[in-house]
């Protein structure tokens, strides 16, 4: 998430966009649905495989898809880096549509390597306030995350988003989708880290307000004193198109 994507053409871009998302959704599904076939009815042990697997495929995917297109794999980091003026808004709509598709794809790869059925829509609610109260802090927290390795350590930014997530699925109530693609697809799969589609509006929503919460926290906490103000988040920060 911290290297130039500028360097690489759009086409390039988007298909890294779109096979990192689809490879993220494949450990997602296909690790809870290991995890779940594994555990021998034990939901936290299921989760637990859930959760360590995501949080590495995470970390590497972002290593190997970072220099060319930024590693986004989610809609909301997407929308903070175009309120950055780091990516055009053509390009972010577009980096927004091959990831939900990405995420679909992924998760049919997911039940093909499982001998799932392919279409499926989840029956698994996930609803009440507190839910969507979870995935307010869990996308903040991400897109702190993130904003923070880009401006102190950005070399560290893959370990870091990955750690974040592997802690925050165990902390939060929903598990952290922290991802509007996630939440979209998540809802194709009637497995053990599905969501139903009524109730993955409010998380979305709630994905959204949490990223712009942390937008508007960020841009006052990481402009350092006599800096001159910038458009971007960070202190003297130049704004790209």
């Amino acid at each position: 998430m911290n290297d130039d994507p500028h360097a690489f053409d759009l086409a390039r871009r988007l298909t890294a966009e779109a096979l990192g998302t689809a490879l993220l959704l494949a450990v997602v599904i296909g690790s809870g649905i290991i995890g779940e076939r594994l555990a021998g009815g034990n939901v936290a042990i299921a989760l637990l495989g859930n959760t360590l697997a995501t949080g590495a495929g995470l970390a590497v995917l972002i290593t190997i898809f970072g220099p060319i297109s930024g590693a986004h794999f989610n809609p909301a980091v997407t929308l903070v880096f175009a309120l950055k003026r780091e990516i055009g808004a053509g390009a972010a709509l577009a980096y927004g549509a091959v990831q939900c598709v990405g995420a679909v794809l992924g998760v049919w790869a997911a039940h093909l390597m499982f001998a799932e059925p392919v279409l499926q829509i989840s029956a698994k609610l996930r609803d009440g306030p507190a839910q969507g109260f979870s995935e307010g802090v869990a996308t903040f927290g991400l897109i702190a995350t993130i904003l923070g390795c880009v401006r102190f350590r950005p070399d560290a930014t893959a370990t870091m988003v990955g750690l974040y997530i592997t802690a925050a699925y165990r902390f939060t109530a929903s598990t952290s989708f922290a991802n509007p693609a996630v939440t979209l697809a998540r809802a194709l799969s009637n497995t053990f880290a599905g969501i139903a589609p009524t109730s993955a509006p409010a998380f979305i929503g709630a994905q959204i307000v949490g990223a712009l919460a942390a937008v508007a926290v960020f841009r006052w906490l990481l402009q350092a004193r006599g800096a001159p103000r910038a458009s971007g988040l960070g202190p003297g920060e130049p704004s790209q198109s």
